[in-house]
């Protein structure tokens, strides 16, 4: 998807995501965050849309959150005042694949239900394990065509509505596998549905 396919798209998903994606989403979110409060230390959300993992930290973790979209962003700013969260260290509008932030800037970083949404997810992994720090966690969630038992022909019916619907329901899971500074740990099909994969890899030394 192009950069203006993507933000006219989740410009209009804004006010209704929570209630619609969201909700089958969830889980991974949880997995990422169960994972990130047992370590501790700071994590970096690629795409972290209207804040919906952010309940899920407990408050010794330190969340900075990215997004292209304003009014995701927006949404998650709401979340985050109306809960009262004190750990959010920033929320910043960003293209995933030039994030600013400097190397090992992070103990953990997580893209969840991002990487079938960007124009280039390779060069969006790129990024995420350059600003995480060797040892550090890095982790996607996502849908990938022919691993969810019974939706390939979902799949098939959704791949030419990526731009209507925000998300391309025919994405790889090769696309994220087999980064050489990324050592795969943990994969996992998550509930409900098992319509989504939870993927842990861990940062080596390059």
């Amino acid at each position: 998807m192009q950069v203006e396919a993507i933000q006219k798209s989740y410009r209009r998903w804004a006010p209704v995501y929570d209630l619609t994606f969201g909700r089958i989403t969830q889980g991974g979110r949880r997995m990422a965050a169960a994972h990130v409060n047992a370590q501790g230390g700071s994590v970096l959300e690629v795409g972290i849309g209207t804040g919906l993992a952010l309940d899920f930290y407990e408050a010794h973790v330190q969340v900075t959150g990215i997004d292209l979209s304003a009014e995701m962003l927006r949404e998650a700013e709401l979340k985050a005042k109306k809960r009262g969260l004190r750990n959010i260290a920033g929320l910043h509008q960003m293209d995933a694949r030039e994030i600013t932030f400097p190397d090992a800037s992070f103990d953990h970083v997580a893209a969840l239900h991002v990487m079938s949404v960007v124009p280039d997810p390779e060069r969006v992994l790129d990024e995420m394990a350059r600003v995480v720090r060797p040892g550090g966690s890095v982790m996607i969630g996502n849908h990938f065509a022919g691993h969810a038992e019974g939706w390939t022909l979902a799949e098939r019916l959704a791949a030419p509505l990526a731009n209507l619907l925000g998300w391309h329901a025919d994405f790889a899971i090769d696309r994220v596998l087999g980064h050489p500074l990324l050592r795969l740990e943990e994969r996992a099909q998550v509930r409900p549905f098992g319509l989504m994969t939870f993927l842990r890899f861990r940062r080596v030394e390059g």
